[in-house]
């Protein structure tokens, strides 16, 4: 079973067991979090949501919070004299997927 979650303005394929890395949660480590199901698949059987499918939610837990790495944004206008540089780490959360549950 997969299922198709949304969360930081991205969507995720996840499956029971999967540890896949999120934009940061407001959560420490060891919580238990849930997100809201778009998609849910088992087999031939999928399931859509418009735009979420109510009957289902999947939980899991939050491992840690990380750092991404460097990335340098440089500004430049030719012949202007205009140089900015600068540099960015997005913060990201560890969650390793504990459940996928669908209520009938």
């Amino acid at each position: 079973m997969y299922a198709v979650i949304q969360t930081g303005g991205k969507q995720y394929r996840v499956q029971k067991g999967d540890c896949i890395r999120v934009e940061r949660l407001a959560a420490g480590a060891g919580d238990k979090v849930a997100f809201p199901v778009l998609l849910i698949g088992e087999g031939a059987d999928i399931k859509v949501g418009q735009p979420t499918v109510a009957s289902a939610e999947v939980t899991a837990t939050v491992q840690g919070h990380e750092r991404g790495e460097k990335l340098i944004v440089f500004k430049y206008r030719r012949r202007k004299g205009y140089r900015r540089k600068n540099g960015h780490r997005q913060e990201y959360t560890a969650v390793r997927i504990e459940d996928i549950s669908v209520k009938s």
